[in-house]
C-alpha cells in the first residue's frame, strides 16, 4: 500500500510540473473586448427659413374712428343706434332737446358724419350733453390696429413695413397677419419706449376691437439656410461641433454657427441639408464611436 501511494504521489507531481511548464512556454491568453455601442437620438438637418422677432402685446383698436358731436346743448330724448350698428353718412344717431324751463325749442337731430360702425356710445337716454361732448364713436371701415410699446434697446430693429404674426386667446392655433405702418419719431422719456402702430385687416369679422393680442414683429428673415436644433451642438475648448451618423458610426463635424432663435440654430458651414445629427446621447461620443439610433425625431 505504501508503495502504491508513493507511485501515485510521484505521478501527480510530474503532471503538475508538466502543466506549469506548458503555461510558461505557451502564448499568453488575450481576451477580446468589443467597442462600446452608445444609444442616441437623432434628427435630420433641414434647409429652410429662420426668422428673428420681437414678442410684444397690445389691445386691438379700430383703425380710424370719428367722434360725433351734437350741434346744441341739451338732453338726449332719443337714441337710434347701439354699439355695433352699421350706419350711413347722415343717418340719425340721437335726438337732443335744447329746451329749458320756461323755454321750448325744436329738438335737434344728431347725424353720423361718416358711414361706418358704432364702436362706442357714451350717450344715454336722459343725459344732458354739450357741443364738446362726443355722444358716439364711428369706425370708418373694417381696418383694425394694434399699438405696442417697443423698448429703447430694440428701436434699431424696427421699421415701417415689417410683417407681424398676431395670435389671440379667442382663436387658439390660428394666426393673423399684420404690418407695421407707423413708428413714433420720439421716445417716451418716462418709460424709455417707442410707440409702434400695426395695421391688420379683418375681412371675415373675427377680430373685435378691445381684444388682447400677442404680436410677433418679424425683424429679420434668413431664407434657404441649413438649420439644426441647438441641442445637437457640442462646445469643447472653444470649438463648436456636432456628431453626424452614417452606417451606425458617429463622425465629429466642426461647424460655424449663425443666429439662434427659439432653440433652432443656423449652420453657416460644416453641414449640408439631410445629414443625420445626434441630438441626445452625444456627451460620451468620440469620432468613430459606434452608435445605436434609438429614435429619429423630426424637429424641423
Amino acid at each position: 500500500m505504501k508503495r502504491l501511494a508513493g507511485v501515485a504521489c510521484a505521478v501527480y507531481i510530474m503532471v503538475a510540473m508538466s502543466g506549469c511548464s506548458s503555461k510558461a512556454k505557451g502564448d499568453p491568453v488575450v481576451l477580446a473586448q468589443e467597442a462600446p455601442v452608445y444609444a442616441v437620438n437623432t434628427t435630420a438637418t433641414a434647409r429652410g427659413l429662420i426668422q428673428d422677432y420681437l414678442m410684444l402685446s397690445g389691445d386691438i383698436k379700430s383703425g380710424s374712428t370719428v367722434d360725433t358731436y351734437p350741434e346744441v346743448a341739451g338732453k338726449i330724448t332719443q337714441l337710434y343706434v347701439s354699439v355695433g350698428s352699421r350706419v350711413q353718412k347722415g343717418a340719425q344717431i340721437a335726438q337732443v332737446d335744447p329746451s329749458r324751463p320756461g323755454m321750448e325749442f325744436i329738438p335737434s337731430m344728431v347725424r353720423a358724419p361718416i358711414a361706418g360702425t358704432i364702436v362706442a356710445l357714451p350717450a344715454q337716454m336722459g343725459m344732458t350733453v354739450s357741443q364738446q361732448l362726443s355722444i358716439a364713436k364711428i369706425s370708418g371701415g373694417t381696418g383694425l390696429e394694434i399699438q405696442v410699446n417697443v423698448a429703447e434697446r430694440f428701436i434699431s430693429r424696427i421699421s415701417v413695413g415689417l410683417t407681424c404674426n398676431i395670435d389671440l386667446d379667442a382663436y387658439p392655433g390660428e394666426s393673423f397677419q399684420g404690418l407695421v405702418t407707423e413708428v413714433s419719431p420720439t421716445v417716451d422719456p418716462a418709460s424709455r419706449t417707442m410707440l409702434v402702430t400695426i395695421s391688420l385687416d379683418n375681412p371675415d369679422g373675427k377680430l373685435k376691437s378691445g381684444m388682447f393680442a400677442k404680436v410677433k414683429i418679424i425683424t429679420e428673415r434668413r431664407e434657404n439656410i441649413v438649420k439644426i436644433p441647438y441641442t445637437a451642438v457640442v462646445n469643447r475648448f472653444g470649438e463648436d461641433y456636432v456628431f453626424t451618423v452614417e452606417n451606425n458610426v458617429a463622425k465629429r463635424q466642426v461647424i460655424k454657427q449663425g443666429v439662434l432663435i427659439d432653440g433652432i440654430v443656423e449652420v453657416q458651414s460644416g453641414l449640408r441639408a439631410g445629414q443625420e445629427v445626434v441630438i441626445r446621447g452625444q456627451s460620451l461620443l468620440e469620432d468613430g464611436s459606434r452608435v445605436n439610433v434609438v429614435e429619429r425625431q423630426n424637429l424641423l
